[in-house]
């Protein structure tokens, strides 16, 4: 026990150093230095820094750090004075040990290697992040600069002022939040929530429902095991299968649902494309066609709109549905075409109209057009 005290203390002494021990290169007005250091590492670990950070658990058997230092100056001894009484701390909080990197002029670049550990925490004011192999819960917040995560079994919280945020496989939970650039998702166990004030965002596989929120760019959502809502200031969005219900606001651009168990949509402008739909459709559109294949016994009642395009509605054999349509521009007869002799068009008014049961009837399905055709179609 005391050769494992004396260990742990000689371990942490090594990282308050003085700068004058340390060697130094200096070029083009900048002076850099490394500091290496070792200590024992507990269950969860912080990390506090003030540049890039990268976080490799399950690597090591201990903790090992590295923090690359750099300041502005132009000579070496003008760094010394400078980092006259700068030091990299490693302390022990409870379970937490915590290694700080302190900043203010200086900037760091700091690279972690321990052990399993259950829960990680890193915070910088500036820089990239990277972490992977945390065997729980991730907390991450820069003040700018990309964050790439990878192999965590818990919870993931990631948050950047600016930059990517690359996720690998997340076992948990994630909410990404960054102020301007993309979201990449691989694979995240449970719910994400997913937001940038400007770019894309790529989530191939969720286990719960997702949040996918953009101020301007695409959203791809793959699968998700509950509902999608996906929000977007303007670019192309695609839910290839929910288990839940679909909401979607879109300022412009397409939009493509490929199968789920219902869908709301509001879309400034952009064509709507919905395949496999087993729950009730709502969806409104300023400009743009609509086409809609209907799937399963839960329809619901429905209303599809556009203010300019076409609606085409197909409808398998094995779905019962009761049709009204109605088309704004009365100009010919042909504003609607329909497969089903039951449903034929006539004018009322200003409007041409249809109404009918299909396949025996069943839950309501409002179809209103302007400025282009309505088809209903036998799938």
């Amino acid at each position: 026990m005391r050769r494992s005290g004396l260990s742990s203390a000689l371990a942490v002494l090594a990282t308050l150093l003085p700068a004058s021990a340390q060697q130094w290169t200096c070029k083009s007005g900048k002076c850099e230095r490394v500091i290496y250091g070792s200590a024992p590492c507990g269950a969860r670990m912080k990390v506090n820094a003030h540049g890039p950070v990268s976080v490799e658990a399950g690597t090591s058997r201990e903790l090992t750090y590295t923090v690359r230092v750099t300041v502005n100056a132009r000579t070496e001894a003008e760094a010394r004075r400078l980092f006259q009484n700068y030091a990299v701390r490693v302390d022990t909080q409870g379970a937490w040990t915590v290694l700080t990197a302190p900043g203010g002029a200086i900037m760091t670049a700091v690279t972690v290697k321990c052990p399993k550990i259950a829960a990680a925490s890193i915070t910088t004011s500036d820089g990239a992040v990277s972490a992977n192999g945390v065997d729980g819960s991730l907390d991450i917040d820069t003040g700018a600069g990309e964050v790439n995560v990878d192999r965590i079994s818990g919870d993931s919280k990631l948050t950047t002022g600016g930059g990517d945020i690359k996720v690998g496989q997340v076992g948990g939970s994630l909410q990404c939040m960054t102020g301007a650039g993309r979201v990449m998702v691989t694979k995240v166990g449970g719910a994400a929530v997913l937001r940038t004030s400007g770019g894309d965002i790529v989530a191939k596989e969720a286990g719960a429902n997702v949040h996918a929120e953009t101020g301007g760019g695409g959203v791809h959502i793959g699968t998700a095991g509950g509902p999608v809502t996906a929000i977007s200031g303007g670019g192309e969005i695609v839910v290839e299968k929910a288990a839940g219900v679909v909401t979607l606001r879109n300022m412009a651009g397409p939009v493509n649902v490929g199968s789920a168990a219902g869908v709301r949509c509001d879309s400034g402008s952009g064509g709507v494309r919905l395949t496999n739909i087993s729950g009730p459709i709502r969806v409104a559109t300023s400009m743009g066609n609509v086409s809609a294949t209907l799937h399963g016994s839960k329809l619901g009642e429905s209303f599809i709109a556009t203010g300019n395009g076409d609606i085409t509605i197909l409808i398998p054999s094995n779905v019962g549905v009761r049709i009204q349509a109605q088309n704004g521009m009365a100009d010919t007869l042909r504003r609607i075409i329909s497969d089903y002799s039951g449903i034929q068009p006539r004018r009322q008014g200003t409007r041409i109209v249809a109404d009918g049961a299909v396949n025996g009837g069943g839950p309501l399905l409002q179809i209103s057009g302007m400025g282009g055709t309505i088809f209903i179609k036998k799938q």
